[in-house]
């Protein structure tokens, strides 16, 4: 069968240079600052909602699984809606769907309702889903293939920046009312319990008003931006006779996105759990917020450092060392306590950092026109970071939370394999004439 080839890196007006990409670059990555601040404030919400309906670990893993199971449902139709509008649009798109979930936090705190604020997540994490299949390639395929990879690192790092401003701040305004002791709690009445958790509720309305209001502003702020088409990404001519599910090495990226963000999830989301046990920090949460910051920025340097290594050193090789350095970073905070075992789990978030923009630029190397289709499906594995953190609490819930860490290691056990052995590009198994 023909198969459509079409350079990845061609725009649609043949005037355009590296130094025309610049703006709509820098544009586009306040989009990765504002979801990367956005999914950070669930390691937040884990334990605020945990203390205010009385979670057990299980159930309070239901915050991601609810987010990131959007991005499973909602990023192949992501995927259609980019080949039928564009980049551009589906970014807008996504922000205001974004910024509808975000509305949504209002009546979830005044009811309050555990499974009214699960569905202002879907609806958020839905948004979510829009851009990530839409600015994540985009960013990749806006500039020469060979820098890639360093490109889209740079953008993530600014993704990565949002995690770290987001648990601190994100701490002060939802974690600033101390919670009741469990024994308290159970001795209120009916009444006095309700009154309680409107009262413990009520901190995220606020802040969730602000991000809808800033969200919304940033879609019309796209809107009104003049961003470059890649045309042959964009603009299809004629049937292409070619099928994501036929090229290995999207297929392999697709699980590795699958347990590097269940791996980063699991990590960030029992973070301020672990800290406070008695023999890992035996700080209070709202302290050991402001230490999430820590693993969050370590991601954010890890990415500016990647993206200037990228440049020189294979992007596979920097991907293979840094998994296996997590593996083992993990293993050490595993087989150690106190100050050990608090450092080297948020060690980890500097080795974490070139993992999700490298994996994805591996994967969708040499798509062409499917490269939409191909973000879809790496972007649905992020479903990852729904199923690995709930597996991940009810063994929290067997076996304590310091040994359940057993579980990202081999997430990163995996990225290493892909590294160096499956982002290796072969040619697509073709279909039988």
């Amino acid at each position: 069968m023909a198969q459509t080839t079409v350079s990845s890196t061609s725009v649609s007006s043949s005037g355009d240079t590296i130094e025309n990409y610049r703006r709509p670059l820098a544009m586009v990555t306040t989009l990765f600052f504002m979801w990367g601040f956005l999914t950070s404030l669930n390691d937040i919400l884990i334990p605020h909602l945990k203390t205010v309906f009385d979670l057990n670990y299980a159930k309070a893993m239901l915050i991601q699984f609810a987010f990131f199971t959007s991005y499973f449902v909602f990023s192949l139709p992501s995927g259609k809606l980019i080949d039928k509008v564009g980049y551009k649009k589906a970014m807008v798109a996504g922000l205001f769907t974004m910024g509808i979930g975000a509305l949504l936090f209002l009546p979830a705190a005044s009811v309050p309702s555990f499974p009214f604020f699960l569905t202002a997540l879907i609806v958020l994490a839905a948004g979510m889903t829009i851009l990530q299949v839409s600015a994540n390639p985009y960013v990749a395929i806006l500039g020469p293939e060979k820098t890639a990879a360093s490109r889209l690192n740079l953008a993530q790092a600014f993704n990565s920046l949002g995690t770290t401003i987001g648990p601190k701040l994100g701490g002060m305004l939802i974690l600033s009312g101390a919670p009741l002791a469990a024994g308290a709690i159970a001795a209120m009445s009916a009444p006095q319990l309700q009154a309680y958790r409107v009262e413990q509720a009520s901190s995220v309305k606020m802040p969730y008003l602000v991000f809808a209001l800033a969200l919304m502003a940033l879609g019309v702020a796209i809107a009104l931006f003049k961003l470059p088409a890649i045309a042959s990404v964009e603009q299809r001519s004629g049937a292409v006779h070619d099928s994501i599910w036929r090229h290995t090495h999207l297929i392999l990226g697709a699980i590795g996105i699958f347990v590097y963000v269940g791996a980063e999830v699991s990590i960030g989301s029992f973070l301020v759990n672990y800290f406070s046990q008695p023999d890992i920090g035996n700080i209070s949460e709202l302290a050991a917020a402001g230490l999430l910051s820590f693993y969050w920025g370590g991601a954010m340097v890890g990415r500016f450092i990647g993206s200037a290594l990228q440049q020189k050193i294979a992007a596979n090789k920097i991907l293979g060392v840094a998994a296996i350095v997590a593996a083992l970073l993990v293993i050490t905070s595993m087989l150690t306590f106190g100050h050990v075992a608090m450092w080297t789990i948020i060690a980890v978030g500097l080795f974490n950092s070139v993992m999700f923009p490298t994996i994805f630029t591996l994967g969708i190397e040499g798509l062409g026109p499917l490269t939409g289709d191909g973000s879809g499906l790496l972007v649905a594995a992020i479903v990852g970071g729904a199923i690995i953190p709930e597996l991940q609490g009810i063994i929290a819930d067997r076996i304590g939370i310091h040994h359940a860490f057993f579980l990202p290691i081999l997430c990163y056990i995996y990225i290493a394999y892909f590294a160096f052995v499956g982002s290796q590009k072969k040619q697509p198994v073709r279909a039988a004439a």
